[in-house]
């Protein structure tokens, strides 16, 4: 049995957890989740907690019961306080503004390169080289995150570009002269 799935999620005060047919959703103060069931996976919500159990002890089944469980926790902890990641550009003249639900990124490119933030993201920049990306769910958090990184990311020899906020990177010698 998954040590990790086994463990059982305690819903904390103001949570709603539903299982109806093979979908779970969880609602909260911030928001509403859901999550499909894989067949062969239950769960089971007694006393204040969420237990998650399986059917049989096939490979797939295995997989999927820690994962699964892993997914329902992050999706109480997301509608209870949410999850937040920063970004910081570095770079001469590298800056980004926020125009409605759009990030336009001036990063060394010849043209502003613009990002369509998804819904369910909230958008802060401050002092245009210090984004803050804000949301319910954690997938999609780091996803977004991610893509904003992957506009610019840091360049091992300046030091420039979109980084995680405390993300220390080692700098390479560049070349040496005759």
């Amino acid at each position: 049995m998954s040590r990790i799935g086994k463990k059982p999620i305690t819903i904390p005060a103001g949570v709603e957890v539903k299982a109806v047919g093979s979908t779970v959703t969880v609602k909260g103060p911030l928001g509403k989740l859901e999550w499909p069931m894989v067949q062969g996976l239950d769960v089971a919500i007694k006393d204040g907690q969420v237990l998650i159990g399986r059917s049989s002890d096939d490979r797939k089944i295995r997989a999927l019961h820690g994962l699964t469980r892993a997914e329902l926790s992050n999706m109480v902890q997301g509608v209870t306080k949410g999850y937040e990641r920063s970004l910081e550009i570095t770079g001469v003249g590298y800056k980004t503004q926020l125009q409605g639900r759009t990030l336009s990124f001036n990063v060394g490119y010849i043209n502003p390169v613009l990002y369509q933030v998804p819904t369910g993201i909230d958008v802060k920049v401050d002092k245009q080289t210090l984004i803050n990306v804000k949301g319910v769910d954690k997938r999609l958090v780091g996803q977004v995150a991610a893509d904003l990184r992957a506009i610019k990311p840091p360049d091992v020899y300046k030091q420039k570009g979109v980084r995680y906020a405390g993300e220390t990177l080692r700098k390479k010698e560049g070349k040496t002269g005759k």
